[in-house]
């Protein structure tokens, strides 16, 4: 092959440990609005509505293991073939599955921070208080949606209690990019390094509906850089890929390492990232 590939993944590499994502395999939204950034930060209901849920979702959610796309992609990754990943996910599950060089481009929803001091707690810290807080809460669960969310019945947020920052008694919100926030300066630009760090771009469990994933098949497009993409359904850089393969990432991504680790023979020592 001779090319290193930067991987862009989104939901769909995660649905297989038992995530849901956002869309189904038709590319819409799936029926319930996700949370929008301006209205969690401005609203305390919304807040209560949002943690009531996850405080319900997140059990699951921190139950879920890599699955066979996350340790291919890490075997990819050891072999060299890899340069990094830019993972649109929020579940850790790309590091657990062995992954080293990667950027988390809309964070992690096993932190916590503050919105007035900045101060960061483990999601599950949070989750000892909100059970402190709520010692009788059980609501009915109707199912559960993307990022460790949970549908309840209408109402359960009724009367549920946030805890606040224990520091400066601020805002607590999930260290996550929320729908209509933007994805912090320096986080895009070490995910930006990393694709400078290959000459191919391959997109996994994707519909790329975000701009903020988007860009990247834009900029590749732009360069000339070839694109591959491996999701169920139709995305939005369709256009964009030379090769398009409709399948799950947990069947294709196995076979391409097996295919790779025959072609290469013993692999080499990946390079090394400044920014790794």
């Amino acid at each position: 092959m001779g090319r290193r590939v930067v991987v862009l993944s989104g939901a769909g590499c995660s649905t297989e440990s038992g995530i849901p994502d956002y869309r189904g395999p038709d590319g819409r939204h799936q029926a319930r609005r996700p949370m929008m950034y301006q209205e969690f930060v401005s609203r305390p209901e919304a807040r209560a509505r949002y943690w009531s849920r996850s405080a319900v979702g997140w059990p699951r959610f921190a139950r879920a293991t890599p699955n066979a796309a996350h340790r291919a992609l890490a075997r990819l990754e050891e072999m060299g073939a890899v340069a990094g990943v830019i993972t649109q996910n929020v579940d850790g599950l790309h590091q657990a599955g062995g992954s080293r060089r990667m950027v988390e481009l809309h964070g992690s929803l096993a932190r916590v921070r503050c919105l007035e001091c900045g101060e960061t707690t483990s999601r599950r810290k949070v989750q000892e208080r909100l059970g402190e807080l709520n010692p009788d809460y059980a609501p009915r669960l109707a199912g559960l949606v993307a990022d460790g969310d949970a549908q309840l019945e209408a109402g359960a947020e009724e009367g549920f209690r946030v805890p606040a920052c224990r520091i400066c008694n601020g805002v607590l919100k999930p260290d996550v990019v929320f729908f209509g926030e933007n994805v912090p300066r320096e986080r895009v630009e070490r995910a930006w390094r990393i694709y400078e760090a290959a000459e191919l771009l391959l997109v996994v469990g994707s519909s790329l509906t975000v701009y903020s994933g988007r860009r990247f098949v834009m900029r590749a497009e732009k360069d000339g850089r070839p694109v591959g993409i491996v999701n169920l359904g139709p995305t939005r850089g369709d256009e964009a890929a030379r090769v398009k393969v409709e399948g799950r990432v947990g069947r294709v991504l196995p076979q391409l390492a097996e295919l790779m680790e025959a072609a290469m023979g013993s692999p080499p020592a990946p390079s090394p990232l400044s920014d790794a």
